[in-house]
């Protein structure tokens, strides 16, 4: 398909990642984040797993974004960002390494129960913490797409094929267009 729908669905990823809707993306926003998915999934406020997945975004912004920035430059404008993630299209093996990092360190936060799969109720929790107004209903139909092998959990292999896909798929109708639920960009 055409680099425009995967612009858009890369914008429109970047909106949700923008926590303060400033249009830069920081290490704040990181850390919002990361309050924001420890709550969805239960954590209270100042706990040691909320901690945790702070941590983990933190880790995020320091170790996939900040490298990229110029010296003296602490943010990432989403015409940055959406122009550097849509080159990953084009380099498999580059996206496979950057954002299949970023997808283990989802997966080490989404799986709460610790068994290498991420589960229906799992997935839920952990997408609702990023996308505003999530519900579950978008999130069953998403993860029926996500789920490959059709066996009722995301394993390691679905859940970073589906962050790659999203971020570097110019196909329609590429399953990992679900990610974050119906593809509506």
């Amino acid at each position: 398909m055409s680099q425009d729908f995967l612009d858009a669905k890369i914008g429109w990823g970047f909106d949700h990642l923008d926590a303060d809707g400033d249009g830069c993306l920081t290490e704040a926003d990181h850390r919002s984040m990361g309050r924001s998915v420890a709550a969805s999934l239960g954590h209270p406020a100042g706990s040691a797993e909320e901690a945790r997945i702070i941590d983990a975004y933190l880790a995020i912004w320091r170790d996939l974004h900040a490298p990229h920035l110029l010296d003296g430059v602490d943010a990432i404008t989403r015409e940055q960002f959406v122009g550097s993630t849509g080159s990953l299209a084009d380099q498999p093996a580059a996206a496979r390494v950057l954002l299949g990092g970023l997808a283990f360190a989802f997966l080490a936060i989404a799986d709460e129960d610790g068994d290498g799969r991420v589960e229906p109720e799992e997935f839920f929790l952990f997408q609702r913490g990023h996308f505003a107004g999530f519900t579950r209903e978008q999130a069953r139909e998403a993860f029926a797409k996500l789920d490959r092998d059709g066996d009722g959990s995301l394993d390691a292999d679905e859940f970073v094929a589906a962050i790659v896909e999203f971020w570097t798929s110019t196909d329609p109708a590429a399953p990992g267009n679900w990610w974050a639920g119906e593809p509506r960009f």
